[in-house]
């Protein structure tokens, strides 16, 4: 026989996961110090700089 399952109980759970997925998402992209984001956008224009000096130009 099928067990018996509380359908309220499986909403909330399905929502409380949900919701701690979008925060984990949002940890990633708004948690960082400004010094992480600084040494980000710094190696990412380094990286654009060394490829716009490695193009080829006729």
């Amino acid at each position: 026989m099928a067990e018996i399952v509380n359908l309220k109980r499986v909403r909330k759970d399905k929502a409380r996961r949900e919701h701690e997925r979008e925060a984990e998402a949002n940890r990633l992209r708004f948690g960082r110090t400004r010094a992480q984001k600084a040494a980000d956008k710094d190696a990412k224009e380094r990286e654009r700089r060394s490829l716009d000096d490695k193009e080829l130009k006729d």
